[in-house]
This record gives structure tokens, C-alpha cells and sequence, in this order.
């Protein structure tokens, strides 16, 4: 791990080395949250394009130079188990999906292919791994059900102990994945919000591993992935001879949804990452998704709060998994945007629900609504002028459709029709359909 040159916090500047705290900066509490600091220069000396392109792993561990893993824990726990196919999901051409926005490059990053069906696998593969390092008996996270059944399900791989800690109102097939995994769950009868405050007593109460977005800061080092994954794939598929494989390929933008703000934040370390290293040639404009009934952000972006200055709000969205009344990773969620130039935007319960289908049909993504936000919110961009028809855009779908299937039968609006084991009633049937 000694690509890691530290830790420092987003809010004083203070530097740490990676023994002298386990999560926050102490002199803010909880709300001083770190970024990790890595050596680049050690980074190239290990690792380049050319030799990734020759690396036969595919999955996030690829990318291990990049980040602040114990080598010797992972090649323990990663081979042979479900943690090996975490990441390297595909990154799909959607021509028929910009022909119908009026664009000319678009491209769909599909992380409903991960192992629990999201991409929250990403960050809780680290955190297995790093409880590891640290010999924790057990490991912890607050989620409204995503980040829940991808720490439970990559703790079932490697016999982790684990407590999630759930809003009573989350989909009852999120929490269906958790007690198939063996998690101990605790519904919280309360908010996200409710939940995560309840998760970080627990932690420091009973010494458990604590894997929180927005407080644990290897989380973010684990979702930066899907963004190194995204402009390596791009270099494969618009390179135009092999010389061109020497440096990876950026978007213009990428449509990122919003709740947390630690996936966003993620996008943008990884692209800060690459640029630093030369393995891009500029910064994408990072736009953020939330839904209007969710959209503290959005606000905070639109009025130039600082961060610390955003107040909870009563939030409340169809798309579960990107409601939060305060986000706990927004120093990095409002820092991606401002820094990259780019814009967050607000999109209703109905535009979400509408963009399950025109995924589905446009490009065979099937997508939960959180997922859906940021299809919505492209759209949205459009409308605004947020982005132009001209600009190789990546949508990134980060869940899928099964996480909340109530849900995706309300986007479809109807319910298919029954036929008699008769091909007259059949053809009778399709009559009256298809007109």
C-alpha cells in the first residue's frame, strides 16, 4: 500500500498518514471527511495503459496500483470468490437512444451487471478487504439497500460478519437480498438519515468495521473504478489504430445520479486520478442527478451554498436509492461538479419512471429508478442546454430494475393480457393489441 502518501480532509487541508486516523479528520467529526492521497509518480512507474491492455483480469482489480488495498489481503480473499467479478461491466454504444435525443455519441455504463446487481460492489469490496487488514470481527453500513446487499453479499463470500442497518420503508427485494446473504438486519424505524446516524453510534460503540459512504474515505477509491473502467473502454472503442491505446479516452460529460454524493465524488477522484497521470488529455464535465423531491444539492449548486451551509430537507422520492435529507459526502458530490464545470440538475418521479422503459427498450438496460434518474437527467441537460448534441456523453446506470420491480410495473403502466390456450384467442388478442 505504499502508493498512499496520506489522507486529507475536505474542509482544513490537514494531511494524515494513514495509521494516525481510521475515518474522519478529528478536528471536524464526523464532518471531516478525507480524501486518500496517492503517489502518481509510483502509480506510472507500475502500471500504464499499454500494460493494462495486456492484463487478462477483468474486473476492478486491474486497477489495483490505484488503490489503497494491502496487496497480500486481496490475492488472499479475491481469487476464486465473487469478489473476482466485481467491475469491468459493459460500457454499451446506445445509437438509437441518441438518435431519439438528437446526439451523436452516447454510451450506457451498465453496473447492474455487478454480482449483487449494482454498483455499489465496487466500494464494499473494498471495505471487505480493508476489514480485513484491520481484523475486524464485523462490518457495518447504513443503506437504503443497495450498499446494504453488496456488503452483505461480498461479506457472504468471504464469511464476514456483518450488521446493515435499514430504513423500515426500503424495497422489500433489497431486503430479501440481505437475509438470503445471512446479514443481521435492523430495520430502523426512521429515516436514511435515521439509519446511517444509528450505524456510526453502533460502529464506535462495539468497535465494528465501518463502511459508510460519506465517512469512511476508501469508499470513494473504490466507486472511482467504474469511471477508470468507462474511459479505458471508450479508448478500446473509438481507437482507431493500436498507437492510439497509449492514452485512454475521456467523455465530454458524464450523467452521474446523486444521493449520498459518494459515487459522484468517486467519478471525480478517478478522473483526477488520470489526468494526473497524463492517461487523459482533459476533465469531463460531471453532471449531477437528483430527484425534486430529493434535491438538497441541486439547490446548494443553484445558490452557491457552501457545503457546510446546506440544511437537511424532508426527502422523499420514488428512487429509494438516491434519497438522502442531507447528503454526507457533499463537500466531494458539489466539488465534482463546480471544479469540472459542470451543472446538476432536478428531474420528477415521472421523468424517472418514463426512463425505465426508454432504457429497456432503447438500449436493453433494465434499470431501478435511481439508476433511471440519470437518463431522465440527460435528458433534462439537454432541455437546459447543459450539454450539447455534439459531446460524447456516458450515462451511468448504476442499478438494476429486479432491486424494485413495484416500481418498474408502475413505469410500464399496464398489465399483459390473458389468453385462452386457444391461437384464435391468441390471434384475437394480438388484434386488439397491436391494432
Amino acid at each position: 500500500m505504499d502508493q498512499v502518501l496520506g489522507l486529507k480532509c475536505t474542509l482544513c487541508g490537514e494531511e494524515y498518514g494513514i495509521s494516525e486516523v481510521d475515518y474522519v479528520c478529528p478536528k471536524h467529526g464526523d464532518e471531516g471527511i478525507l480524501d486518500v492521497l496517492l503517489d502518481y509518480d509510483l502509480i506510472a512507474r507500475r502500471s500504464s495503459p499499454a500494460q493494462l491492455a495486456d492484463d487478462a483480469k477483468r474486473s476492478m482489480w486491474r486497477y489495483m496500483p490505484f488503490l489503497a488495498l494491502d496487496a497480500a489481503v486481496a490475492a488472499e480473499l479475491v481469487p476464486g470468490t465473487v469478489l473476482s467479478t466485481v467491475g469491468w461491466t459493459p460500457l454499451y454504444p446506445a445509437p438509437r437512444l441518441a438518435d431519439q435525443l438528437g446526439l451523436k455519441h452516447l454510451w450506457i455504463k451498465d453496473d447492474s451487471r455487478q454480482p449483487t446487481a449494482s454498483l455499489k460492489d465496487r466500494a464494499s469490496a473494498v471495505a471487505v478487504l480493508k476489514a480485513r487488514e484491520r481484523d475486524a470481527d464485523t462490518v457495518t453500513t447504513a443503506s437504503t439497500g443497495n450498499a446494504a446487499a453488496a456488503l452483505a453479499g461480498l461479506c457472504a463470500a468471504v464469511d464476514q460478519p456483518n450488521v446493515i442497518f435499514v430504513p423500515r420503508t426500503a424495497p422489500q427485494a433489497k431486503i430479501a437480498q440481505l437475509l438470503a446473504y445471512g446479514s443481521t438486519v435492523l430495520l430502523v424505524d426512521g429515516t436514511y438519515d435515521d439509519a446511517f446516524e444509528l450505524c456510526l453510534e453502533a460502529a464506535r460503540a462495539f468497535g465494528w468495521y465501518n463502511r459508510n459512504t460519506g465517512y469512511n474515505p476508501y469508499m470513494s477509491e473504490g466507486k472511482k473504478t467504474v469511471i477508470l473502467e468507462v474511459c479505458e473502454q471508450l479508448s478500446v472503442q473509438t481507437a482507431k489504430s493500436p498507437s492510439q491505446l497509449s492514452r485512454w479516452q475521456a467523455p465530454d460529460a458524464v450523467i452521474v445520479p446523486v444521493g449520498d454524493g459518494c459515487i459522484i465524488g468517486g467519478v471525480h477522484k478517478g478522473l483526477r486520478d488520470l489526468l494526473a497521470l497524463g492517461w487523459i488529455d482533459h476533465m469531463p464535465r460531471i453532471i449531477g442527478v437528483q430527484a425534486e423531491g430529493s434535491a438538497p444539492l441541486v439547490d446548494a449548486w443553484e445558490r452557491g451554498l457552501d457545503p457546510m451551509e446546506m440544511e437537511p430537507v424532508d426527502a422523499r422520492s420514488v428512487a429509494d436509492s438516491i434519497v438522502a435529507g442531507l447528503p454526507r459526502d457533499r463537500i466531494k458530490a458539489l466539488r465534482a461538479v463546480r471544479d469540472t464545470g459542470g451543472a446538476y440538475v432536478r428531474v420528477s418521479d415521472d421523468e424517472i419512471l418514463s426512463a425505465i422503459p426508454a432504457l429497456a427498450r432503447g438500449c436493453a438496460v433494465f434499470a431501478e429508478p435511481a439508476a433511471a434518474a440519470a437518463y431522465a437527467g440527460l435528458a433534462k441537460a439537454l432541455d437546459l442546454e447543459v450539454v450539447a448534441n455534439d459531446e460524447r456523453i456516458v450515462v451511468l446506470s448504476t442499478g438494476s430494475g429486479l432491486k424494485d420491480v413495484a416500481s418498474v410495473m408502475k413505469a410500464v403502466k399496464k398489465q399483459p393480457p390473458i389468453v385462452e390456450p386457444k391461437l384464435a384467442h391468441v390471434e384475437e388478442v394480438l388484434n386488439l393489441e397491436l391494432g
